[in-house]
């Protein structure tokens, strides 16, 4: 009997060292991972002549303790292209995202564009619009 009650007290510490453990990984993997602050998530061009290419700068900081690697960043549609910072901006440091838009067609428009990192927000929208005047 005090055999069993030994083996069960056992087990119970272990279970209780392995969820402390857990607890205190979690935590250190949390404060490990990058973060993203964005000066700006949206860009008005406001109006704009119809067949001219525009760019949005979207300037970002990395206000964590670990590099910020930008993954990829995707324009939803081929009227938009994307150019960014490439190498991990370090801790504190800055970076910047330039959109160019190709004013083809007349109207209005919003366009997105997703970018993927390895902060831990997950994926973030960036949002382009305006108002193309035709000639």
């Amino acid at each position: 009997m005090k055999k069993s009650i030994a083996i069960k007290m056992l087990i119970v510490s272990i279970l209780a060292i392995l969820l402390v453990g857990a607890n205190g990984y979690t935590q250190t993997s949390a404060k490990a991972m990058s973060g993203i602050e964005w000066a700006d998530k949206t860009y008005d061009f406001g109006k704009i002549p119809q067949g001219k290419s525009v760019v949005a700068e979207f300037q970002f900081k990395n206000p964590s303790m670990v590099p910020l690697i930008i993954l990829s960043v995707k324009p939803s549609c081929g009227c938009t292209v994307a150019d960014y910072t490439k190498e991990p901006i370090q801790p504190q440091k800055t970076g910047t995202i330039k959109i160019t838009f190709d004013a083809k067609n007349g109207g209005y428009f919003q366009k997105s564009v997703t970018v993927e990192t390895n902060a831990g927000e997950g994926n973030e929208t960036l949002i382009i619009k305006g108002e193309v005047i035709p000639r």
